[in-house]
This record gives structure tokens, C-alpha cells and sequence, in this order.
């Protein structure tokens, strides 16, 4: 085997390895629950991560909220929708843009997403006291490295680089 052929026989190995690895992370951190939030709220994971970042970006805007959580305008749009439904946020007229409209949380919503961060942050604890302290740094690099890997992959998804995506 030629030094090229033993980098691409290592580099599908190391793929098929990650594939497993993530497959492992997916199912026990408990994201195939679509009604529950890995730390046991009945909410989805969306609903969730809209909250946190409705609470931490007061007054911003569908598209801002979209772009946040990186999801299409008509996934957003639902997502809002939802949470309106569900009393958790608002829709304000944005003061200086009179057809522009803020996203606010309710009163109820500022509630639920406080339980949720707190439900949160005991997870991660316990997570975390599971995970030897001579690791934890590790850990987190490794979790950082994935992330900024991901975010190439998708940057590059519109180039043509990519194989088409699939469309049942």
C-alpha cells in the first residue's frame, strides 16, 4: 500500500470512527426524544434553544433568532409560532421600524426558560463530574474542534463539494 493509499485507508477508518462516536452521543445524550430536552424538560430541543436565546437576546428579530440557532426561515417561522401558541413569547412592533417586529419573552416564557437553564446546568454538572478532572479540558477542545469542523463542512455545503443531501 503507498503512503496515499494508507492516508485515505486512515482517514475513512477516521471518519467511520467519529460516525460511530457521534451516532453514540446522539442517542445518549437523548436527542432522538423529540419531546424532551436531553436534561428532562417536556419541550423540544428547538423550543429549548429558542428560549435561551430569546432570554439572552431580548427584542431580537425572527431572522436574528434564525440565524442564531441556524435554522431556514420557514423552520423558524414554526418554531415562533409554536412558542407563541404556547404563551412563551411575544411579537412587538420594533419602535424604531414600525414594520419591523421584536420577539419577546412572556412572563410564562421567562419562567420556563429559567427551569430549563437550570435544569441545564445540573445536567452538564452531573456530566461533567462523570468526566475525569485531568480529561475536562480535553474534552471541551475536542468538542470545540468538532464544532468549527462543522461549521466549515456547512460553508462549504454550497459549493457543490458536498454530495446532494437527502430528500425522501
Amino acid at each position: 500500500m503507498t503512503e496515499i493509499e494508507e492516508r485515505l485507508a486512515s482517514s475513512e477508518r477516521d471518519a467511520e470512527n467519529l460516525q460511530e462516536q457521534v451516532i453514540a452521543f446522539i442517542r445518549s445524550f437523548g436527542l432522538l426524544r423529540p419531546d424532551n430536552t436531553p436534561c428532562g424538560q417536556p419541550l423540544s430541543v428547538s423550543e429549548a434553544h429558542a428560549l435561551r436565546e430569546l432570554s439572552r437576546l431580548d427584542g431580537c428579530s425572527q431572522t436574528e433568532l434564525g440565524n442564531v440557532l441556524q435554522l431556514e426561515k420557514s423552520t423558524i417561522s414554526r418554531l415562533v409560532n409554536q412558542l407563541k401558541d404556547k404563551g412563551w413569547v411575544e411579537r412587538d412592533r420594533d419602535p424604531d421600524d414600525g414594520r419591523a417586529v421584536r420577539l419577546r419573552l412572556t412572563a410564562q416564557g421567562q419562567r420556563v426558560a429559567g427551569q430549563v437553564a437550570a435544569s441545564r446546568a445540573a445536567y452538564f454538572a452531573r456530566i461533567v463530574e462523570g468526566i475525569p478532572p485531568t480529561e475536562r479540558d480535553g474534552v471541551i477542545t475536542a468538542f470545540q474542534t468538532v464544532v468549527k469542523a462543522l461549521e466549515s463542512n456547512d460553508q462549504s455545503a454550497g459549493d457543490g463539494s458536498q454530495d446532494e443531501r437527502f430528500r425522501p
